[in-house]
């Protein structure tokens, strides 16, 4: 689904993505982990089209996307959350979702003057489609509140039901955990499966909480340093030494000789 190829990100004379190249399988939930600082969520930026790369390519289903802008990414189905979710405050729930959908009818002034059937149509089909979303991430709850008032927990599914509003391929989601308490984590992460399983959809995953990429991931990358240091699963990447390396800042053996 996704292919990245010795991609390069420089700020000034530091390397926050250096030469980094990995494949994300069409139809998995690949986990992306690392130490702080490792270029994790640079990497989905470039990818994403936040920032041009430096050199290097990435392909979207065979096709070269490098350094395509995000709203040019978002029609060809490649969506990202972000750390801090960024919703619209003063609206509710349902409103947020029924913003999500490109090119509707009264979005122009000629739809809007003189289309006005059609404008009501779509916002009927709309309502119908983010209240199914809604109910599928179990919040009916909120679903008239406003988006501002929401939990962090619940804001992040709010972001999570923005890509089922329309037909996202890929979606890399950067700290889906970060300040969501472990009942919502644990529904977000049904979601995700949901997700996966029953739709189809290409997940992507920085996420810090090992029990949640154990859960969901397969297969599990690393970075450190910019680059990436080892692919595999959960198991394998917690058995090897140089992540062990990468995140305590010893190996095993030297660890081992202190012992």
């Amino acid at each position: 689904m996704i292919k990245v190829e010795n991609l390069c990100k420089r700020f000034g004379g530091f390397y926050a993505v250096n030469d980094a190249s990995l494949e994300i399988a069409k139809g998995s939930i690949t986990g992306l982990i690392g130490p702080n600082g490792a270029g994790k969520t640079t990497l989905f930026n470039v990818i994403a089209g936040v920032h041009a790369p430096t050199h290097g390519r990435v392909t979207l289903d065979g096709e070269d996307i490098t350094g395509l802008p995000p709203h040019v990414l978002f029609h060809k189905g490649l969506l990202r959350t972000f750390q801090i979710a960024h919703e619209f405050p003063t609206m509710t729930v349902r409103e947020n979702l029924m913003m999500v959908p490109p090119d509707q009818t009264g979005e122009h002034i000629w739809g809007a003057w003189f289309k006005s059937a059609q404008v009501r149509a779509d916002e009927a089909e709309l309502r119908r489609k983010a209240d199914e979303v809604i109910e599928f991430l179990e919040i009916p709850h909120v679903a008239d509140e406003l988006a501002g008032n929401l939990s962090g927990g619940q804001k992040k599914l709010l972001e999570l039901g923005r890509t089922m509003m329309v037909d996202a391929k890929v979606v890399f989601l950067d700290e889906v955990g970060a300040g969501v308490n472990r009942t919502l984590l644990n529904t977000i992460g049904d979601a995700i499966i949901r997700l996966n399983k029953e739709r189809g959809y290409t997940f992507c995953v920085i996420e810090h909480d090992m029990d949640f990429i154990a859960r969901l991931c397969d297969p599990v990358i690393v970075m450190a340093e910019g680059t990436v240091l080892a692919e595999g699963a959960i198991d394998e990447i917690k058995a090897n030494e140089h992540v062990i390396e990468a995140y305590l800042g010893t190996g095993l053996k030297n660890k081992e000789a202190k012992a």
